[in-house]
């Protein structure tokens, strides 16, 4: 939750850019869009506003045009033909082969800072909240109060504008002496009410202009919308573009049922109706009442109406296309932006996944984790079955740490930084925290220690571009490598999921990446963990450390045998002892208990 938060105060900036383009394109469109047009923009952004607390990743049009294109190159995990066998692998000399020696340098701060803001915005929440109680029981105190209307000159008035309108459902009319101005409220059962001192001083005229309004906002169930708009100012109560929104949606609401209530009548009504609004100026005013809609409004929206009144002319064909296409374009344009201000878009903590499928069975293998929050993922080549345990963690993406040098040792390969007959890296001298670290290194001695310094090197040597290249090639993970470019899988920008590992490591061990079958060979050279007459081992773990606590833990690999292949991924979390050598251990339990590797 403190990771959501400040992700969505991160949206909520993309939010009010949002807002910003949409009153630019509504005064750009201002001569096209009819005001109706113009009020329904207003629902755009409110769906805009559900976007962050929607429990999956969506996919703007870009991502579209790119998963199309990959579906062409990219096979299925269960189609594909094994390279050769690796030759000349010995089982590992390294007794210490489950240690992982990642460092990752990482501040706990804008968790606490994540968890702050989550509790100031739970109690603005719930001050809102009180304060919609509270005109609510006022609402309720007015209704209980209110009298069924008993005028019969304006019952037989607002019977003649239900017909009119031809509105067939019996919306019962009260009176009442607590209102300045007259509102329709009610979901299921709709009301209007009409204060007393409209009905004393009976004009007809006036009466029906303002009958036919709270008709028009229960035509268009505008109580709907007025639900909706409450419960947005309650979620982003703290944002004030948002509210600055919902203030001009109100007002757009008043001018579309204006023009709406325009069309009913003769073009010598319009100075009539636009009377309407300036004699009861003063009387009028903005409900006080949350899920009402009602006439009233301040000096400035009952300024703008009257202009909007006094400049109305019924729209000709080509202005309503011209409205049309400006709509739809300004739609497309919003709703184009969605994918930005999804949380889950945000960092992409999720990897979007059929987890429905067939071949994909759900395991309770919670016995092996103990007192970590851990899943494990098991693919079975031969059968194409997957078998899960805790889905949800799975999907999550987080930071790779180690397990991520198997790619880095990869691309160094491709570009030819290393080659497979020589990967030697001198030591540069400086004094690091293992005494692994401190010698010469190779792929195999690197890979074995999990010594950061030569990784960085053939990351230095390949340079951001190049790596971001292969990053993408691959798809791993979020692909975002924005953090320091000396550890960004480090508990830092790059994040990947267990599914993810396992799909990738099908890729490695087919070569679907396309990359030379020498350099996928020395990978698995530098990862093979045992090798036998029963079959070969290959694995790679991986700690993630924070404020010198191990809260991440991997162990990724496959294991090949005379008729199959198994791929895995085994990650872990807990606030301390959360390491990739504990990974290991519970995977070598699962493995052994599932007759895979004794």
């Amino acid at each position: 939750m403190a990771d959501f938060m400040i992700l969505f105060l991160i949206c909520n900036v993309f939010l009010s850019g949002i807002i910003g383009i949409l009153l630019t394109a509504k005064r750009l469109f201002k001569n096209n869009l009819s005001s109706r047009m113009q009020y329904n923009l207003w629902f755009l952004l409110l769906g805009l506003l559900v976007v962050p607390f929607i429990p999956f990743r969506l996919i703007g049009f870009p991502q579209i045009f790119s998963w199309l294109g990959s579906l062409s190159r990219s096979p299925s995990s269960g189609i594909g033909t094994t390279i050769e066998e690796t030759v000349g692998i010995t089982p590992t000399e390294n007794a210490d082969w489950m240690n992982d020696f990642t460092l990752s340098v990482y501040s706990a701060t804008p968790f606490i800072a994540g968890y702050i803001l989550l509790g100031i915005w739970l109690v603005g929440i719930l001050a809102m909240i009180i304060l919609v109680i509270k005109s609510s029981l006022r609402l309720r105190s007015l209704e209980k109060s209110a009298l069924p209307l008993q005028n019969k000159e304006v019952r037989r008035l607002y019977h003649h504008c239900l017909e009119e309108m031809r509105i067939y459902r019996d919306i019962p009319v009260y009176s009442t002496a607590f209102l300045k101005s007259p509102i329709i409220v009610g979901l299921l059962k709709p009301c209007i009410y009409l204060p007393i001192h409209l009905i004393s001083d009976y004009n007809e005229s006036d009466i029906r202009y303002m009958l036919l309004h709270e008709l028009q906002h229960y035509k268009h169930h505008d109580t709907i919308a007025s639900y909706l708009m409450n419960l947005a100012g309650v979620v982003y109560w703290f944002n004030p573009f948002v509210w600055y929104a919902l203030k001009e949606m109100r007002n757009d609401r008043e001018v579309a049922c204006d023009t709406s209530v325009l069309k009913m009548l003769e073009e010598d009504a319009y100075e009539d109706y636009g009377n309407t609004l300036i004699n009861f100026a003063e009387k009028v005013s903005l409900t006080p009442f949350p899920f009402a809609a009602g006439l009233g409004g301040n000096m400035k929206q009952m300024k703008q109406r009257i202009i909007n009144i006094a400049s109305y002319e019924k729209p000709t064909f080509m202005k309503r296309l011209k409205g049309m296409t400006a709509f739809i374009l300004t739609a497309v344009l919003l709703l184009g932006l969605a994918p930005f201000i999804s949380t889950y878009a945000a960092d992409e903590m999720h990897y979007q996944w059929n987890s429905t499928s067939e071949n994909v069975s759900n395991v309770d293998l919670s016995a092996y984790f103990g007192k970590y929050e851990g899943s494990f993922v098991l693919y079975d080549l031969k059968k194409d079955t997957w078998s899960i345990h805790n889905m949800k963690r799975a999907t999550l993406r987080v930071a790779p740490n180690s397990t991520y040098k198997l790619y880095d040792a990869l691309f160094g390969l491709e570009e030819d930084v290393i080659t497979p007959e020589n990967t030697f890296i001198a030591w540069d001298g400086k004094n690091y925290p293992f005494d692994t670290w401190n010698n010469d290194q190779t792929l195999q001695s690197a890979m074995s220690n999990s010594v950061n310094w030569y990784f960085q090197s053939l990351n230095e040597q390949l340079g951001v571009p190049s790596v971001h290249k292969y990053i993408q090639q691959i798809n791993y993970g979020n692909e975002n490598i924005n953090g320091d470019f000396s550890s960004y899988w480090m508990e830092s920008s790059l994040k990947i999921s267990p599914i993810e590992q396992v799909e990738l490591l099908t890729k490695l061990q087919n070569n679907s990446f396309s990359f030379a079958p020498e350099n996928i060979n020395a990978v698995k050279d530098s990862i093979c963990l045992f090798s036998s007459d029963a079959g070969s081992f290959y694995g790679k773990t991986g700690t993630g450390r924070v404020n010198g606590q191990d809260v991440n833990g991997w162990f990724i690999g496959y294991i090949e045998t005379a008729d199959n292949t198994y791929f895995f991924a085994t990650n872990i979390g807990a606030d301390s002892n959360a390491t990739g050598g504990n990974a290991t251990e519970i995977t070598m339990s699962i493995l052994s208990d599932m007759d895979i590797w004794k």
